[in-house]
């Protein structure tokens, strides 16, 4: 199975550069990159020490609703490249482990599919949750902080 890994659009992460509040209404906050975990949310990469990073509260969901999380996220400072959508991006080769959870077309958790999941196990865990006709997706999230950092779908 093929998957297509998405972090925030160019007009999303554009809007947040120019200004745009984030989820709870307030600016965000500027910063410069150490080199190690500032995962940007565009072009799912770690920002490299010494560039600059945005830092916001995000919810990647289109609706407000129980289920909709909400938590901070980075994205370059300066303009990003989209990543390649089927490689598996940087952010998710920076920590040991994951929380992965799968949710429905309706943007709810579907209980049971939630796990912490080693970083070489998780191609492994897409496969089963997106096995799941009843999964429109799965949202990864870091297993320390609960940032997200990568929504995954099929490739169809």
């Amino acid at each position: 199975m093929t998957y297509i890994f998405s972090g925030l659009t160019r007009k999303i992460a554009n809007a947040y550069r120019a200004g745009a509040l984030d989820a709870y209404g307030n600016a965000a906050e500027h910063g410069v990159s150490s080199g190690t975990g500032v995962p940007c949310r565009h072009c799912l990469k770690i920002v490299p020490e010494g560039e600059g990073f945005v830092a916001l509260a995000h919810r990647p969901f289109g609706t407000l609703q129980p289920y909709a999380e909400t938590g901070p996220i980075f994205i370059c400072e300066s303009d990003c490249s989209t990543p390649s959508a089927t490689e598996i991006p940087q952010v998710l080769e920076a920590s040991p482990e994951y929380l992965i959870k799968g949710n429905t077309s309706d943007e709810r958790i579907k209980y049971g599919t939630g796990a912490i999941v080693p970083k070489e196990n998780v191609t492994r865990k897409l496969s089963v949750l997106l096995a799941d006709s009843n999964l429109a997706f799965v949202d990864i999230r870091s297993a320390k902080n609960n940032c997200w950092l990568t929504r995954v779908t099929r490739q169809t």
